[in-house]
Parts: structure tokens; C-alpha cells; sequence
């Protein structure tokens, strides 16, 4: 016997939400999702009525559910915002590169602006060209730091009130995971945050209007809407820190399907005893980015990669920072540690 939707009880359930447990029909699900969304929008005041707001496209499903949602929702309530597609072109040989033609698609089936900027364009090097330096034991450590300052910089260029991004509720609690399973006391703090203030010249606040939903329920919304998405994963990824506590939360998730918002919750709720130090936001001496060094950690990385040295962005090398600031020489002993290593 065919199982009748919860909602609307007259059609037929197509799927069960991994989030509720509800049995939905198809559109009862787009209303739910949708819904959730804006609602998510609404409570955290993310967006102000006439903003100009950047959406960081990939190509992935996160990205482009996050687009069509947006453009979707910002008509049906009339938000009232200037909505425009912003993507980061890595340089990876065989997935960026297949991946952007899928957003130049969403770009004109939203006909929404379009800006791509590049690594090659802003540092002078491509992810290509950095593992074949740094191997595949570290390169997620420059990608992310890269994409980053690179997602700000083609904020600054698009002359956006805000950007917002794809993370959904997996990926908050996995980055709740890593900053517990590294003691990073400072980032556990704010990686809860649904949006950030600015923090500095250069830098535009950031938001996340998929923060509370499950990555499933993004595939299955996907997955029924036919949307244009690229779904392979990066080539250079297979190694990321990240990949062991997504597989943890996939484990817990199995056994309690909560667990994905308890993570979220704990980290929301998460206190610091009164009197430990944090680091102090201050901004690059050398390119004006935030940082809580004398050096930002994407200058750190790119004079190691100039140098010929990539070790040197990896690990506590904040000793090293002046020295570089005032272009004094390494000694042979400080050169011999951060040299490159068979990975």
C-alpha cells in the first residue's frame, strides 16, 4: 500500500526527510526546504532590503541549490536584493575547470552576474602547481587559506554588501569535530556563526543561509528539481583532515540522525572559562588582511612557495615572521626544516 504524504495526505509520498522522519510528496518537500530556509534567513536577519549580495558558486550541489533558493525566495517575498554569482577558479586540471562550466550554465539558466577569479591571477600560482610543490599531504591547507582571501578579494572587486556560501549543517558539524579534535579553542567559538561581521577593510561579512540543512535533504532537493550541479569530488582531497570527521559524523549520524544538529547545538552553546587568552584580530603588514600575526597565513604560505620552502605556512613558524617581513636571511638550519620532503 502505497504510503500517503504527512503534509497534504492526498498524493503520494516520493521520499522520507532524513531531517523530520516526515513522508513528503515532491512539492510538499520544495515547500518545507524552502520554507526552512527563509525562515533560517528571517531569524538571523542576514540580508537588509536593497543589499547587493554575492552567492560563492562551485558548480557543486551546495552551491547551486544555495542560487536557485535564493533567486527563488527573494522573488517570492521580495527581499528586495541584488543577487550575483561569484566563483574561484583553483586552477585543478580536470575538476575546477569542468566544474565552472557547470556555474557559466547556472548563470544563464538564473541569469544572474557572473565574476570568476583565479589563484594564477591573484598569487601567481595554480593548486596544480602547488601540489606538485607541497605534495598531498598539506595542499588543503593552501587551498582553503587561498579560496578564502580569494572569495573576499572578488567580493571587494564585485563591490557586494555580503557573501554567502553553500555550508550546510554537515559541514558546521564537522568543523565543530576538527576545531574539538584539534583544541582550536578560537574557532570553535565562531565557526557556529550563521554570519560574520566585517572584520576588516578587504573583508565582507559572510553568511550561511543552508546552516541547518542536512546534506542528504540538499541532494534529494537536487536530485527531484533537476538541477544543473557537478557532483565529482576534488582529485587532491582524498587526504583532508576534514574526510575523518566527516566519516565519524556519518557513524554517529547512522546510529542518531540527530547527532548532525547536537554537534551544531553543543558548539552554539560552547563556553569559555573567564580569563583564557584568545588571539587578537589585527590585520596583515604586508597585504592588510585580517590576521592575529605580524604576516597573514596566505603571505606566510606564498613566501614559502616563492622561496621554495612550503613548509614554512605549515605548523607554528610565527618566530619567522619578522625576519621575513625585514628580508633577512634564513639560516641554513631554519632553510633545512622547511625545505620540501618526499610525502
Amino acid at each position: 500500500m502505497p504510503v500517503l504524504c504527512s503534509s497534504c495526505v492526498d498524493k503520494r509520498a516520493v521520499l522520507k526527510r532524513p531531517k523530520t522522519g516526515h513522508s513528503l510528496c515532491k512539492e510538499c518537500f520544495f515547500w518545507a526546504f524552502e520554507e526552512e530556509v527563509h525562515q533560517t534567513i528571517l531569524t538571523a536577519k542576514l540580508f537588509k532590503h536593497g543589499e547587493t549580495v554575492g552567492i560563492a558558486a562551485s558548480g557543486g550541489k551546495d552551491s547551486t541549490v544555495l542560487a536557485h533558493v535564493m533567486k527563488l525566495l527573494n522573488e517570492r517575498y521580495d527581499y528586495g536584493l541584488e543577487l550575483m554569482l561569484l566563483s574561484v577558479d583553483e586552477g585543478i586540471t580536470g575538476y575546477r575547470d569542468d566544474s565552472l562550466e557547470t556555474v557559466k550554465r547556472n548563470q544563464q539558466q538564473y541569469e544572474l552576474p557572473l565574476k570568476i577569479v583565479s589563484y594564477e591571477e591573484l598569487y601567481g600560482w595554480t593548486m596544480d602547481a602547488i601540489v606538485q610543490q607541497v605534495g598531498l599531504k598539506n595542499n588543503c591547507t593552501f587551498c582553503g587559506v587561498f579560496r578564502r582571501q580569494a572569495l573576499d578579494r572578488g567580493a571587494v572587486m564585485l563591490r557586494v554588501d555580503k557573501i554567502c556560501t553553500g555550508h550546510n549543517a554537515d559541514d558546521v558539524a564537522e568543523t565543530v569535530l576538527m576545531n574539538v579534535l584539534r583544541g582550536d579553542i578560537a574557532r570553535l567559538r565562531r565557526c557556529t556563526a550563521i554570519s560574520t561581521a566585517s572584520e576588516g577593510d578587504g573583508v565582507v561579512p559572510r553568511c550561511k543561509p543552508l546552516k541547518y540543512a542536512y546534506e542528504k535533504e540538499i541532494v534529494l532537493y537536487a536530485y527531484f528539481k533537476k538541477l544543473d550541479y557537478f557532483s565529482t569530488e576534488c582529485i587532491y582531497s582524498p587526504n583532508a583532515y576534514r574526510g575523518y570527521a566527516r566519516t565519524f559524523l556519518k557513524d554517529l549520524e547512522s546510529v542518531r540522525p540527530s547527532s548532525i544538529m547536537d554537534v551544531i547545538h553543543s558548539g552554539e552553546n560552547l563556553s569559555v572559562r573567564e580569563g583564557v587568552r584568545m588571539p587578537v584580530q589585527g590585520t596583515c603588514n604586508r597585504c592588510g588582511y585580517i590576521s592575529s600575526q605580524a604576516l597573514c597565513k596566505s603571505c606566510v604560505l606564498l613566501e614559502g612557495l616563492n622561496r621554495g620552502l612550503p613548509k614554512l605556512g605549515i605548523g607554528k613558524h610565527h618566530r619567522l615572521h619578522d625576519k621575513i617581513l625585514s628580508q633577512t636571511p634564513l639560516t641554513e638550519k631554519e632553510e633545512r626544516k622547511l625545505r620540501p620532503v618526499d610525502f
